[in-house]
């Protein structure tokens, strides 16, 4: 299964346009959101333009209400929190770094996603996995996300303007 994550996005529509064209050519069939998509227009955006079932979390800069969620079938909302399951793993989301081990105590998960600092990394801690995609709205660092392929070990990451299209 592949599986992009996203995360603050901050109404940049172009940079989203260009990532969900990616996932498109690359099969994508999920789409995991840690946050900050900011409007609802943007929200609307993502899913009229990604086919597959979308995760998303609660970010601090959303101005849309969690009621506008509701009206996209596609999007799954999952609060500041979230813990799911994905071709086997188990994956936790959240936006701010401190709410990390809060997805832990939603149950063990193999990685664990969040947003936040703009800064792609990956750390591993006490047999935990913690990704943070970047930020593909390109604030304050070079526009950012992540692939995986669940079949493969570890989520890459992309560079927005490294991809041609």
């Amino acid at each position: 299964m592949k599986i992009a994550i996203i995360a603050d996005i901050h109404d940049n529509l172009v940079n989203l346009e260009k990532c969900l064209r990616y996932c498109s050519g690359q099969k994508v069939e999920t789409l995991l959101c840690c946050g900050d998509v900011t409007n609802f227009d943007t929200l609307e955006y993502i899913s009229e333009n990604f086919p597959g079932q979308i995760y998303l979390v609660q970010g601090n800069m959303e101005i849309y209400e969690e009621k506008d969620v509701l009206k996209f079938s596609n999007i799954n909302f999952l609060g500041r929190v979230g813990r799911i399951v994905l071709d086997k793993k188990s994956i936790g989301l959240c936006h701010e770094p401190f709410l990390k081990n809060s997805a832990l105590k939603l149950g063990a998960c193999d990685f664990i996603f969040y947003g936040h600092t703009h800064k792609p990394w990956i750390e591993e801690n006490e047999g935990y996995k913690f990704i943070n995609p970047g930020t593909l709205g390109g604030v304050f660092q070079r526009a950012t996300f992540a692939l995986w392929d669940t079949d493969n070990a570890e989520p890459e990451l992309k560079v927005l303007d490294l991809i041609k299209g």
